[in-house]
């Protein structure tokens, strides 16, 4: 916005008769000034106060000579000196100041002769941020341009200048140097694992076994896709955080590999399997660390069901530290819940039977699932 300085035009009206013995005159203001007839000035127009809503966006309204501005809330204003010091101030919108004589800004003398392009005695100076050009009118300094007083951007006003910073930085005190915003400090949710602040911004890091997803997330990388080490007797299992290899055979004597992960007693020799499950699956899973409890992680179900059988699930084995409630949700089936919260990393080994009675037949007969759970070593 470009803001001129007032002034008052005082033109004599050519004689209409030789009998007039008074000129007659007419003043007018330029814009942003209206003229006050008892003081016989032009006085500046507060726009802030005329118009309602002047400035948008959470700008707040500042009236200037002849005009208003719209800044930022947080913006300072500098009025120079002449010298290498600036102070901040706030522009006065009641008090019409004259760029010609700070020290009189009320005297309509001093107006009148600016207007016909002289200096009055004693005004032989502008006021700070303004400089005399060879008609002797008081110009704008522009401040920016000659002592560059900003660290990073100067916007240059009439008569002032004010500074603001590059994003990721906030004004010093002295309000014309800049300092870095430390983004980190603001909350711990900044990153999901780690941030690390750098001038003007940040940056989020994950631990080995995670990729940065977007800007603060961290998303598990599955090593068995990307690149893995496990031998080709061998399956790859990823869990949060890492990987593991285990054997694609798992059974041991005198079990047989009869399917994927399933593993049958089915020995020729007479007692072989007695007292033995009568299959052993392996499963594998994974959760967080820390997770919430309690919570249900697995379930169980038999697979063959006889209208005449009645089945009985239990945790046989892995539970020493109670972390774990076998709980019953139907005839055939079970849910394993996780009743306290686990840190990790580290791995369980956790037996669950389930036992089949046939009554009608006076059979019993059980099968045991091997469950491994790798915990994480971050909650994500």
């Amino acid at each position: 916005m470009m803001l001129e300085i007032y002034l008052v035009m005082t033109v004599a009206a050519s004689a209409v008769s030789q009998e007039a013995e008074e000129p007659v005159s007419y003043t007018q203001c330029t814009e942003g000034y209206e003229y006050d007839p008892i003081k016989e000035v032009c006085t500046d127009i507060d726009e802030c106060a005329l118009v309602s809503d002047a400035c948008k966006g959470g700008m707040k309204c500042i009236n200037h000579y002849g005009g208003y501005l719209c800044l930022p809330q947080n913006a300072q204003i500098f009025v120079t000196n002449g010298d290498e010091s600036s102070q901040p101030t706030d522009p006065d919108p009641q008090t019409p100041l004259n760029p010609l004589n700070p020290t009189n800004p009320q005297n309509p003398q001093t107006r009148t002769q600016s207007n016909h392009r002289g200096v009055a005695a004693g005004a032989s100076q502008c006021l700070p941020g303004f400089t005399l050009d060879e008609q002797n009118y008081c110009q704008d300094v522009n401040e920016c341009d000659l002592t560059q007083p900003c660290q990073h951007q100067c916007f240059n006003l009439l008569g002032s200048y004010i500074c603001q910073c590059d994003q990721g930085y906030e004004l010093a005190p002295d309000s014309v140097s800049c300092v870095d915003i430390d983004e980190c400090a603001f909350s711990s949710y900044m990153c999901q694992y780690v941030c690390i602040n750098s001038p003007g911004g940040y940056s989020c890091v994950c631990p080995e076994g995670y990729q940065l997803q977007r800007t603060r997330m961290c998303q598990d990388i599955n090593e068995c896709d990307t690149g893995h080490e496990c031998r080709e007797d061998e399956m790859c299992w990823n869990y949060y955080g890492g990987h593991r290899c285990y054997p694609q055979n798992p059974c041991q004597e005198p079990y047989v590999l009869t399917s994927e992960n399933r593993c049958s007693c089915q020995s020729t020799s007479q007692g072989a399997c007695r007292g033995l499950p009568q299959s052993i699956v392996y499963k594998y899973m994974s959760i967080h660390s820390e997770r919430t409890v309690p919570a249900d992680i697995f379930q169980i179900q038999a697979t063959n069901i006889f209208s005449s059988a009645h089945y009985t699930f239990r945790i046989k084995a892995g539970n020493d530290g109670g972390e774990f409630f076998l709980r019953r949700f139907s005839r055939v089936g079970a849910m394993l819940v996780l009743t306290k919260s686990l840190e990790g990393p580290q791995e369980l080994i956790v037996d669950l039977e389930m036992i089949t009675q046939h009554t009608a037949m006076n059979y019993r007969s059980s099968s045991l699932l091997r469950l491994t759970i790798i915990v994480g070593p971050y909650p994500f």
